[in-house]
């Protein structure tokens, strides 16, 4: 992808990078994060610590974008099948939510482990 459409998507609102997560992890089948140098996954709390949460992208390409900047922080693979069976109840028994696709307007699409789960399942099965 190159920076031109990736600076489109990340420019596009919550919603329609949700949409754009969903249809390009259903083609790819894996998810990316950003771990660090002890293989420690980013994990991201708001300000009043209300809210805690995993972000994860459709590519390597837009994970390293986000981790731009930070000297520590490498994109992560994911497949599919890894994220459903491990995360999915590991992020659930840890109450972390998952923020899909942060963009450059600082909105973000935030949901339950479960939800997104049933998402791709259901983005999946028109496949």
């Amino acid at each position: 992808m190159n920076q031109d459409a990736l600076t489109s998507v990340l420019e596009s609102d919550g919603e329609e990078r949700y949409d754009f997560f969903l249809r390009q992890v259903g083609e790819e089948r894996e998810i990316w994060i950003l771990v660090n140098a002890e293989n420690r996954f980013l994990k991201i709390v708001s300000e009043d610590g209300d809210v805690e949460y995993l972000p994860v992208w459709p590519s390597e390409a837009f994970a390293a974008e986000y981790g731009k900047g930070s000297d520590d922080l490498t994109p992560k693979r994911i497949p599919l099948p890894d994220f459903f069976r491990k995360w999915v109840p590991g992020l659930t028994k840890d109450g972390l939510d998952v923020g899909v696709l942060p963009g450059v307007d600082e909105t973000l699409w935030i949901t339950e482990p479960e939800e997104l789960k049933r998402d791709l399942q259901d983005e999946l099965a028109s496949f």
